[in-house]
Parts: C-alpha cells; sequence; structure tokens
C-alpha cells in the first residue's frame, strides 16, 4: 500500500476528528460535563497562592505528610493512616499554576490538539494498512476499536483512581471514540480496497 494513501487518509481523518472534537467542546455540551466552578473560590486561590507560591504541578490531597524522598518502608506505613484521612477530609487531585504563569493563547492549544488527533490519525491509519482487512465495514470497526483502547486506556484509570466524574469519564471517552470513527470513515474511504 502506499505511504501517499496513508498519510492522505490519516491527515483528512486527522481533520475530520478535529472538526468532531471541536463540536463536541464548542457546540454541545460534552466537553463541560462533570466539570464544575468552585463556588466563592477567592479565598481558595489566595490560600492555594500563600501555601503552593510559584511551583507549578499536579497536587494530591490530603497529602501523606511524606517528602519527595521517602522510603518505600516510609510510604507503606503512611499509607496505613492515609484511610482514615481520607475519611476525615475532602480529596481530589489539583492541576496548579501560578498566576500568569499559563496564559490562555487558543491558538497554540489548539495547534498543539490538531497535531496530537493528527499523530493518533497516522498511526492508526499505519496500523490498518498492516492487516489484511478489505471491507470498509472491517476497516471501520478496526478503528473504531483502536479509539476504544485509546479511551479506555488512560480515562477508565482516572476514573477509577483519581475518582474523575462518571459523566465526564464518559463523555470524553464518546468524543475520543466518535474522533476514532470519523478516523475510521475516512481511512476506509481513501486507503486502496485491495489490501496486501
Amino acid at each position: 500500500m502506499s505511504a501517499t494513501r496513508i498519510i492522505l487518509a490519516g491527515i483528512l481523518g486527522a481533520i475530520a476528528m478535529f472538526v468532531w472534537t471541536s463540536i463536541a467542546h464548542m457546540a454541545l455540551p460534552l466537553g463541560e460535563a462533570g466539570i464544575g466552578e468552585i463556588p466563592n473560590d477567592e479565598a481558595l486561590m489566595t490560600a492555594m497562592q500563600s501555601s503552593i507560591g510559584a511551583k507549578t504541578g499536579l497536587y494530591i490531597f490530603p497529602g501523606m505528610g511524606l517528602g519527595p524522598d521517602a522510603t518505600h518502608a516510609q510510604r507503606r506505613a503512611a499509607m496505613k493512616d492515609y484511610e482514615a484521612k481520607l475519611e476525615r477530609n475532602p480529596s481530589g487531585l489539583l492541576m496548579y499554576h501560578p498566576a500568569g504563569s499559563r496564559p490562555m493563547v487558543m491558538s497554540k492549544y489548539l495547534t498543539i490538539e490538531f497535531a496530537t488527533e493528527l499523530l493518533e490519525a497516522l498511526l492508526t491509519v499505519f496500523l490498518l494498512a498492516q492487516t489484511r482487512i478489505g471491507s470498509f465495514g472491517g476497516r471501520l470497526g478496526f478503528v473504531t476499536v483502536a479509539g476504544i483502547l485509546a479511551a479506555i486506556a488512560t480515562n477508565v484509570s482516572y476514573w477509577n483512581w483519581w475518582g474523575f466524574p462518571t459523566v465526564y469519564t464518559a463523555s470524553y471517552m464518546f468524543i475520543q471514540i466518535v474522533g476514532f470513527f470519523f478516523v475510521g470513515m475516512v481511512a476506509a474511504l481513501v486507503l486502496p480496497k485491495n489490501v496486501a
């Protein structure tokens, strides 16, 4: 199979995926499903700025009270008390950026998003081209299953371990799977019928 056809299918598939994800986030409620704003967040933001300062990072709370160089034995001992700590305190993950450190540059974020979807589409079409699947339905099914795998890989783990909202998890999985479905449609149409 020609590399040109594979690249063409990947590019057109990425465009279809990008259009879909744009619609899902801007015109449909899927992109905001399960995400809410913290009421009266001024006090919280002041406390975060005071406590975390200028250190960008992903934080878990409540913490175990261990430093970054804690030994395995210290971590295991802290886990024994952590369950009780979770019972007494709110818990979650916090992605923190200090003020002014992450300006909203939509063109940059959209470019990175498209580049990511282009890479996903090219890799998936490349994998499809390695198979002997010749039918439209078979090709569409192959790429859609790849999308299901991609959607499960991170989303379910985040839901399971970090407690991401079920509606958020389901929405983002749906967005990814439908995106791959569109890549599959394009690939099934663009790639030659006889795959060796």
